[in-house]
């Protein structure tokens, strides 16, 4: 548990730095990506779904297709 937790620290600190960047897009599109990293993360560590692949798997795949429409709609 313990990892988990300094595992979610330095992805966001790693968020807040990329934020320094000079691209936008870069820095957006990076955020959402360590986004969906860490709600991975909790999904497998705090959730305990490593024991239930299905539901991870169901979970990453919408979270993934929310997180790519929404860098979608930040390019319009």
């Amino acid at each position: 548990m313990t990892r988990a937790w300094l595992g979610l620290l330095a992805l966001s600190l790693t968020s807040a730095l990329l934020t320094l960047l000079d691209s936008p897009r870069i820095a957006a599109a990076g955020v959402l990506a360590l986004a969906l990293v860490k709600a991975r993360l909790i999904l497998v560590q705090y959730l305990d779904l490593a024991h239930s692949p299905r539901w991870l798997r169901g979970f990453t795949m919408v979270l993934t297709i929310f997180s790519v429409l929404i860098f979608g709609l930040y390019l319009i």
